[in-house]
């Protein structure tokens, strides 16, 4: 008997990046969807599926939410790129479900996710069946991790509920099984473990994909939320992948399927190439808005505020840190604040264009400020510590917890309104040999205010110590907002601020 085929092109994370650019200039480069799907080939046997977080992380992203107030332009390119599935990632959130919806009010695509329920109700984004033009069923569930409910505004998930995305795929796979000849799940998740030795690598369960194929027996895993490549593997007996962000990459699988047996290969293809000119030219009028809103100065600072490698930024500290922590203190009166910088920073020249804040500070954050003793000040510290380790000259590295299973410069944490010192050299947990506020030896009973983004203050990243701390306030402001006020206000009369930091042993020229 002859086999059956059909192909799947994927992407995931792609937040906001269609065009080929990557906002810094206007230069063209090798990303974005449009470089992307203009490789896709589709025919009756193709699947085109995204894996989530499109709507928001670009200075495109921003611009259609602020000025244009309706998603609905995603959509339609994503619909001229041919999507036939979606699910739903973390950041497709952000701006509140009645923005989510005129997304997929205009999607042509089917959104499944279907640990996503209608509160007190059933799925609102079920599973789906699929008839390939050579008589294929394919069964296709989507889920996205549960640490939504951990990160999202409350008013953001207003109607919806957001469950344990394994019991819900169980659910939906024990109901396909019979119906179909092939089983996928798409899933806005990635893995706690290592896919060579099988190492835990994480405890929580933000990513449980390893565990989706242990507990489950779906034929093919589509996977993202990491921002890693993961080329095709089998793991525990099915098929999985991940592309990284940004459009950079996609995937191509190709399947085979005869009496029963199925064979599936991959191929992880970079974007490249020129994209459709009609595509380009049709959305013209929004890339063209969104890059004259960009290049709109803001503001001036004293110097550029130059990124360095994220070792020596952490270890000597960054302008651009302490810049994020002022705003911080100016927009909440806080006593201490602490800020991070994203795994690719971008930095900020002299003259400061909208554009340069977007891109350096690209979340959708807002900030919250708790009520916080001395001894939870220093675990915070302990764990922003941990960021480093020591080779076996003694010299300092980024500690393998930071880079494994996802790169996470962003889990280090700057801080402002406290002097301190780490020793490196002493076991992680007891490195803080140093921890004053205006002067005084900081004593575990003290109390403070601390202003802290809203991702950092649900105690994510490891930061488990501020859990249950009281709130004292929260800013409805999203932080690119008040860096933008902040520069409004002062002008060019922005102070220089540092950190009042050290860590030991230095860092060897």
């Amino acid at each position: 008997m002859e086999a059956k085929r059909f192909t799947i092109y994927f992407t995931s994370d792609l937040h906001g990046y269609i065009y080929p650019t990557d906002y810094r200039s206007r230069e063209e480069r090798d990303m974005g969807l449009f470089k992307c799907a203009s490789q896709f080939r589709k025919d009756g046997n193709t699947l085109v599926i995204d894996g989530g977080d499109i709507l928001q992380g670009s200075p495109l992203g921003a611009f259609c939410h602020d000025t244009l107030g309706n998603a609905g332009r995603f959509a339609e390119m994503m619909n001229r790129c041919g999507y036939d599935y979606v699910t739903l990632g973390n950041h497709d959130f952000n701006y509140g479900m009645a923005y989510l919806d005129s997304y997929l009010d205009t999607l042509r695509a089917r959104c499944v996710c279907q640990n996503v329920r209608w509160d007190g109700a059933g799925v609102r984004f079920p599973a789906r069946i699929h008839t390939l033009e050579n008589g294929l069923r394919i069964g296709i569930v989507g889920i996205v991790t549960d640490y939504v409910n951990i990160w999202e505004r409350p008013e953001h998930l207003s109607g919806v509920t957001i469950s344990d995305p394994i019991p819900a795929a169980r659910a939906a796979l024990d109901e396909l099984r019979d119906q179909v000849d092939v089983t996928l799940c798409i899933y806005h998740g990635g893995f706690e473990r290592d896919l060579a030795t099988g190492r835990v690598l994480s405890a929580t369960h933000e990513n449980v994909a390893y565990r989706l194929c242990q507990e489950l027996d779906f034929d093919i895993l589509l996977t993202g939320h990491q921002h890693m490549t993961v080329h095709g593997q089998t793991v525990c007996g099915t098929f999985v992948v991940q592309p990284t962000d940004r459009g950079q990459e996609f995937l191509r699988i190709e399947a085979a399927v005869v009496e029963g047996e199925k064979r599936f290969t991959s191929e992880t293809v970079p974007a490249a190439g020129t994209c459709r000119r009609e595509w380009l030219e049709e959305f013209a009028g929004m890339e063209h808005g969104a890059q004259d809103w960009l290049d709109q100065v803001v503001g001036h600072l004293p110097k550029p505020l130059l990124p360095d490698t994220p070792l020596r930024m952490a270890a000597e500290g960054s302008g651009l840190a302490d810049l994020f922590n002022a705003v911080q203190l100016w927009a909440t009166g806080a006593q201490l604040s602490a800020s991070s910088l994203a795994n690719d920073v971008a930095g900020l020249p002299q003259v400061v264009r909208r554009r340069d804040l977007l891109i350096a500070y690209p979340y959708t954050n807002t900030l919250s400020v708790l009520q916080i003793t001395g001894a939870v000040l220093r675990q915070a510290l302990e764990r922003s510590a941990g960021y480093f380790t020591r080779n076996d000259d003694g010299t300092l590295r980024v500690s393998d917890c930071f880079l494994e299973p996802k790169v996470e410069h962003y889990n280090y944490d700057y801080y402002a309104g406290v002097s301190y010192a780490y020793d490196i050299s002493q076991p992680v947990g007891q490195r803080v040999i140093r921890m004053t506020v205006a002067g005084k030896p900081v004593a575990p009973d003290d109390v403070f205010t601390i202003c802290l983004n809203s991702y950092r203050a649900s105690g994510t990243g490891g930061y488990d110590c501020y859990v249950g701390c009281p709130m004292v306030r929260e800013i409805g402001t999203e932080m690119s907002d008040l860096i933008l006020e902040y520069f409004k206000q002062y002008g060019d009369a922005i102070q220089d601020v540092h950190g009042d930091f050290q860590v030991l042993p230095a860092i060897k020229a």
